[in-house]
């Protein structure tokens, strides 16, 4: 029977899931490569296997901020369910990897014919509107250190190993601060023994340490998703 890593797929009921991935082609996750620019018509879905996607919001122009992470988790298009043809946010190839792609239209068809996909995307709606929530408050309310571990572990997480590749600009970017400011946080989870960085590698080395120093909105993400999807 068909199988997929991707675990929206997978909770699928066997019927479902062996007619969506015959629909799916597989498509290699590229660094840096924009798999969706906000506000134009969505012409591909992604389901991460590997690697992960930045989900980014850009304001007047400006650089933008990361407010959400997709990986093996969820999927990338689930606005199509409500009728929507345009992602409202910049996606993104955070970390390198593959997803099954399925085009939009037969995603849509797909949709309407399956209500046990209807089930699964709609709740991953949930799911992504509660991190989007979450992801405002946290740049609002907390520092950039917490918030760099909260990154971390949400990356090692759909990662799927203790060592990826990161740059500070690229930090700097997701996070919306100063290149100084990543540089700073991070040389000080790295003199806690937290993780060990060294030309844009990154390892965690202390899981449990990690989460004690991200700010509360990572267990808030975790708790949401095991709600709703678990």
């Amino acid at each position: 029977m068909p199988t997929s890593s991707n675990q929206m797929i997978e909770r699928l009921p066997r019927a479902a899931r062996s007619r969506l991935i015959a629909l799916c082609e597989p498509h290699p996750l590229v660094l840096s490569e924009v798999l969706c620019e906000a506000k134009t018509s969505t012409r591909h879905v992604y389901f991460p296997t590997e690697g992960f996607i930045s989900l980014v919001s850009v304001i007047d122009g400006n650089q933008g901020i990361e407010v959400g992470m997709v990986g093996q988790e969820g999927m990338l298009g689930a606005h199509l369910a409500l009728g929507v043809a345009s992602q409202p946010l910049h996606a993104l190839v955070q970390g390198t990897g593959s997803a099954l792609r399925i085009n939009a239209r037969a995603f849509r068809v797909e949709l309407s014919q399956s209500p046990a996909l209807q089930s699964a995307v709609f709740r991953y709606l949930h799911v992504l509107m509660a991190q989007l929530a979450v992801s405002t408050a946290c740049v609002r309310f907390h520092s950039v250190q917490p918030r760099l571990a909260r990154w971390l572990l949400m990356s090692q997480d759909r990662a799927a190993s203790d060592g990826f590749r990161v740059t500070h600009e690229f930090l700097a970017y997701m996070l919306g601060v100063r290149r100084v400011g990543i540089t700073s946080a991070a040389s000080a989870l790295r003199r806690d023994g937290l993780i060990s960085y060294h030309r844009g590698d990154v390892t965690v080395l202390d899981r449990k340490g990690l989460e004690a120093a991200a700010c509360t909105c990572y267990a808030a993400d975790c708790r949401s998703y095991a709600a709703v999807m678990g």
